[in-house]
């Protein structure tokens, strides 16, 4: 087993805000606007994790030259942000267990493939966004998960080592992020089941974080 945490690092979308729903409506509409019938029921799960212009050409099943990938994907994100205007509540358990990590002084980190402007606009809706000490971002990467850059950017924005980091994921991609970049990690099964969680390599899977105590 790893070294004792000293950081912990979360995913944002299915870990810190309950937004699964409205990514996949958002997705299933595009769809519907361009004409293309999925090929399975849960296409969206190919979505999970990756940036919106990396996930376009899997859901189209073709590759796009990177401009027209970039425009779908901002149309999703416009549907996205039309439906989250109905707020999102944060995933059950996760503003308290935050505290005790708040209270523990455990240094803290948000690592997304999501935009700076959509985390401050939904963590701070929550009260959320100002328990962060360090926030990475879809603009401050180059490449999106599975690629380990912004779990690694994260880890040195908390001035923690990978091996002593903690990560919380929903997602395959994150899970194999968070792993490529030596840190231990715990799926949360707001998107994939615990098998797939632990086949990509989650240590522990949970539902949420009701009941969650420190040390993990």
């Amino acid at each position: 087993m790893t070294r004792k945490a000293r950081g912990v690092i979360f995913d944002m979308d299915g870990v810190l805000i309950d937004s699964g729903a409205h990514h996949r409506e958002a997705w299933r509409v595009l769809l519907e606007e361009l004409g293309v019938a999925p090929a399975q029921p849960d296409y969206w799960r190919l979505t999970i994790g990756r940036l919106g212009n990396e996930a376009v050409p899997l859901l189209l099943g073709r590759a796009l030259p990177w401009f027209e990938a970039r425009r779908l994907a901002d149309k999703k994100r416009d549907h996205y942000l039309r439906l989250a205007r109905q707020g999102l509540p944060a995933v059950r358990g996760v503003a308290a267990f935050i505290e005790t990590l708040e209270a523990r002084e455990i240094p803290r980190a948000v690592a997304t493939s999501a935009s700076r402007f959509d985390v401050d606009r939904l963590l701070g809706r929550l009260g959320l966004r100002e328990r962060f000490h360090v926030v990475v971002a879809a603009e401050d990467v180059r490449l999106g998960k599975p690629d380990p850059e912004v779990y690694l950017r994260a880890a040195e924005g908390i001035a923690v080592r990978p091996a002593e980091c903690l990560v919380f994921e929903d997602s395959v991609v994150g899970v194999q992020a968070a792993r490529s970049a030596g840190m231990r990690v715990i799926g949360v099964t707001t998107a994939h089941t615990e098998e797939e969680l632990r086949a990509a390599g989650a240590a522990r899977v949970i539902d949420d974080f009701e009941g969650l105590a420190w040390p993990v």
